[in-house]
């Protein structure tokens, strides 16, 4: 079920269960309007970290609506009764948070309640935000606030009844936010800890990479990290029990980090391409850390893989006749930029990164979903130009031929077929097609 549709079915649904009496007592009143903003008050050294942290934090992913002007909102999350906008947060004083106080913007942050009192649905991650720290929190109003102001007049999220009962988000909230920074662990590493605080916090990686309970909130405890969903794709656990068939190294992670492509394992695609994005412009210091806490979820005394004879194997072994035609669509349409040379190297091509599909982690999961996504949307975006892009081939495939493409390639990694997957590929299309997209 889509992740914003469990969250209001989740917050209205158990408002009407605990009574209106609770929520007269989760009201929350106007915080005043600011007259202007103090600039001057914001030191050069507080911007540029707040600049650092947004990026971090992902903002302008979803507050940057397509072809509009960065953090001017009005970014569409469709749900099934009705669009939810993201919102204008450059200072402009009529359509943005310009008139925002500091008070004001940390209450957003730390506990999903605007301004004028509404609560903020939980698409926006006030849950992982609510764990930066006061210094860190002022460095990003200092640096939104000092951004140029745009005057957006983007459309309001107006869901229908009972969905637009905002105010049961507050027992949402009582079931899943705990607000304010949380303290370091003394046994661990300073490096771990760093990592923690990005992952925990602004990165909220958990959001998309933890599975969601029937309520929506997050699971925690063994399910942390286990594997969770974004805009339709499927995020893989970060433990060990991802599908990847070789395991994760802090080189690869690294150089996924920089990069947004791992050689051993793929090009970061659909919602993780403008995170990685935004992951490569933190310091190294910052990335080593993210790199030392995300490793820890995962077993250290996993055995090594021969990445590279996998990858031979795979280009050598002999197809049964009845995978013909998907060979024959795989010569086609992938092999160019997706096979090896004749060593198993896993080189990139010149004209961008040539992930290994015999490597790749979607190919490899229960779930096809990301692997059909790929071959119908292509990756128009990636996470960095000089990765190149990849068509779509929506167009030039049939529904029936895009299954029988991949199910091909599983069987040639010796991995059973996905079951109904014809149907799967029907029903992605049909969710994916630019003509259904809300506008």
């Amino acid at each position: 079920m889509n992740l914003v549709k469990k969250i209001i079915i989740g917050g209205v649904g158990l408002a009407a269960i605990l009574g209106a009496g609770f929520l007269a007592a989760t009201q929350h009143g106007e915080i005043a309007p600011q007259s202007g903003i103090a600039v001057q008050d914001f030191s050069a050294q507080q911007i540029a970290n707040g600049k650092t942290l947004v990026a971090m934090g992902d903002c302008a992913v979803c507050h940057t609506a397509k072809g509009g002007a960065e953090n001017a909102g009005g970014f569409p999350m469709p749900s099934p009764f009705g669009t939810i906008y993201s919102t204008n947060i450059t200072p402009d004083p009529e359509t943005g948070i310009g008139r925002w106080s500091y008070e004001a913007f940390e209450r957003a942050m730390r506990h999903g309640i605007d301004r004028e009192g509404r609560h903020l649905y939980p698409a926006f991650p006030y849950t992982a935000f609510t764990r930066v720290t006061d210094t860190d929190m002022h460095d990003i109003y200092a640096y939104l606030m000092t951004q140029p102001a745009v005057k957006s007049h983007n459309p309001e999220t107006a869901l229908g009844f009972p969905f637009n009962i905002r105010r049961g988000i507050a027992v949402w909230n009582w079931m899943n936010l705990t607000p304010g920074p949380v303290a370091d662990i003394a046994s661990q590493t300073p490096e771990w800890n760093r990592g923690a605080y990005i992952a925990e916090g602004l990165g909220h990686c958990s959001a998309c990479h933890s599975p969601r309970d029937a309520f929506a909130g997050e699971k925690k405890g063994s399910f942390h990290f286990a594997g969770g969903s974004a805009e339709g794709w499927d995020a893989p656990a970060l433990t060990s029990a991802t599908a990847a068939p070789v395991p994760w190294t802090s080189e690869d992670l690294l150089q996924y980090f920089r990069t947004g492509v791992s050689e051993r394992h793929g090009v970061a695609a659909g919602p993780m391409a403008p995170v990685a994005h935004g992951l490569a412009q933190l310091p190294e210091e910052d990335l080593q850390a993210l790199t030392s806490y995300i490793l820890s979820y995962k077993n250290a005394t996993a055995e090594p893989v021969d990445a590279q004879a996998l990858v031979r194997k795979a280009d050598t072994a002999q197809a049964v006749p009845a995978d013909a035609q998907g060979l024959r669509l795989y010569q086609g349409a992938c092999m160019s930029c997706h096979s090896s040379d004749p060593q198993g190297q896993l080189a990139a091509s010149s004209f961008g990164s040539r992930p290994q599909l015999a490597l790749n982690t979607n190919m490899h999961a229960q779930s096809p979903n990301n692997a059909v996504r790929a071959v119908l949307e292509g990756i128009q975006a990636p996470a960095h130009a000089d990765l190149g892009t990849m068509p779509s081939f929506r167009h030039a495939m049939s529904d029936t031929q895009i299954a029988e493409l991949l199910n091909t390639l599983r069987s040639q990694y010796g991995l059973p077929e996905w079951a109904d997957l014809k149907q799967t590929v029907a029903k992605l299309r049909a969710e994916t097609d630019p003509a259904n997209a809300h506008h």
